[in-house]
This record gives C-alpha cells, structure tokens and sequence, in this order.
C-alpha cells in the first residue's frame, strides 16, 4: 500500500501570493506547497483520492495521475473541494461515473455548491456518483472506516483506510483530539496528520497536538502536512522524532 501526498500546505500554500515566504527557504523544493490532498493506491494498483484541492490539476500532472478509483471529501472549504472540475479529466476514460463519497453535510454542500458534477448538464455525463458514507464500507478493494472531527465551530472527516494488510489514516483540519479519533487511527501504518503551525489555532493542529494524536494512536510513522509559511521543512525535520516525517509535495512512502 502506497501513500502519495499530493499537497502539504494550508489554505494559502507556500509561498502565499506575493511571493512571502514566511521563515520557509526559498532554495529548498520541499518548502513549495500546493494545498492538502492525497491518493492511496494498492498492491492491484487501485487508487483512492481524497479531497480535490484547489491545485488538483496541477497535481494529477505532477505526479503523472491519469486514474482513479474513488473520491472522498474530508469537508467542504474551499482549499479541499474547490479543485473539483478537474475531476472531468479521470471521467474520460471511465464508462461510469467516479464514485464519491463524503458525510451528510459535506455531501449536501458538495451538491449545492457542484450540482453538474454530480448530475450531469446540458449533454455532458455525470462526474461523480456522490454518495454519503453510511452507505458505505468498501471502495476499490479498500476498507474504509471514518469518524467525524472537531474543526473549530464546524466538523471534518476523518478516514483510515485498509489493504493488503497496511492501514493508511488521514486526519486534516481538526481542532481537538477526540475518543473517536484515537480508536480510529489506532496502530497505522502511517499517520497523516494535520500540523497548521508551532502555536496553538482556533481551527487546526498544532505541532504539539500533532505529535500527540501519533503518540495517542501508536502509529508507525506519522507525516506532518497542512503546513504555514513558518514551517521550514529542515528545521522542522531536525526538531521532530524519528518516526515523524515532515511532508512535502510529491512524497511517496511505502506502508
């Protein structure tokens, strides 16, 4: 089982518009951030996205993505969803639409927000099936368990997903570390965990409560992404533990 993170920084990406930098060297690739999103993929070559991030084209392109075989929605903002025409290009090939799924407001939001991806408009064919996760236990050969997440005043998704043995968590945007959280990510293979900034924040993890939530769970190997401008990929990697990987675009690791 595969984990390739497609984006690491937050709302704004590194650098912001305007070129600012923040404490990020400007010499060091890894500290170029495309906003959050991933792609699992398994031994068969199946391949699950989640969340189409505002630079999804440029990703698919980035990391030669022509296929997928499912979509899921950590949440609705803007940096997570807003990427979603770009869904039309893995639609071409496919003779059905690409299964979708998010949780019953997310799916609700996605609908109002997107209605022609979901239902097809004047001749083009629909984009995604959406569906919400209740319905839902398997996609492509994975298992895939969820569980809600604080995100300030709102709440995000949560996922673990399973294959030949290796189990894959994605926690973006939360807030707080909840019961569900721990026992949902619990023994991983690898951890992908929110990391906004060193300071605490109203909506997102910070780097203590990073670490914490991997320490909780007892994951293998914990990759830090969502990533500020105040985050340096070297000074961070030589502050963390072993088992914590700092994430950038394009990294792919092995479960």
């Amino acid at each position: 089982m595969k984990l390739v993170m497609l984006g690491s920084g937050t709302s704004t990406g590194v650098p912001r518009v305007g070129n600012d930098w923040g404490a990020c060297d400007p010499d060091e690739p890894r500290n170029r951030r495309t906003r959050v999103s991933i792609m699992v993929e398994s031994n068969a070559g199946q391949r699950l996205l989640v969340d189409t991030s505002t630079d999804l084209r440029q990703q698919l392109l980035s990391n030669d993505i022509d296929r997928i075989d499912g979509v899921f929605w950590t949440h609705d903002h803007a940096d997570h969803c807003h990427g979603i025409d770009d869904l039309r290009a893995l639609r071409f090939s496919r003779k059905a639409a690409i299964p979708g799924y998010g949780s019953t407001e997310t799916v609700r939001r996605l609908r109002q927000r997107f209605d022609y991806v979901f239902a097809g408009q004047f001749g083009y064919p629909t984009i995604v099936s959406l569906d919400t996760l209740d319905r839902m236990r398997m996609c492509a050969g994975f298992g895939v368990e969820w569980c809600q997440m604080p995100h300030g005043p709102t709440e995000t998704t949560g996922f673990r997903f399973e294959t030949d043995g290796k189990a894959i968590g994605y926690a973006t945007d939360f807030s707080a570390i909840s019961a569900e959280m721990v026992e949902l990510f619990e023994d991983v293979d690898i951890l992908v965990t929110d990391c906004l900034r060193r300071e605490p924040h109203p909506t997102h993890a910070h780097l203590a409560m990073a670490l914490d939530l991997a320490r909780q769970t007892s994951a293998r190997l914990t990759v830090l992404s969502h990533l500020d401008k105040s985050l340096d990929y070297a000074t961070l990697s030589d502050e963390v533990p072993a088992n914590v990987v700092v994430g950038y675009d394009g990294l792919e690791i092995e479960a």
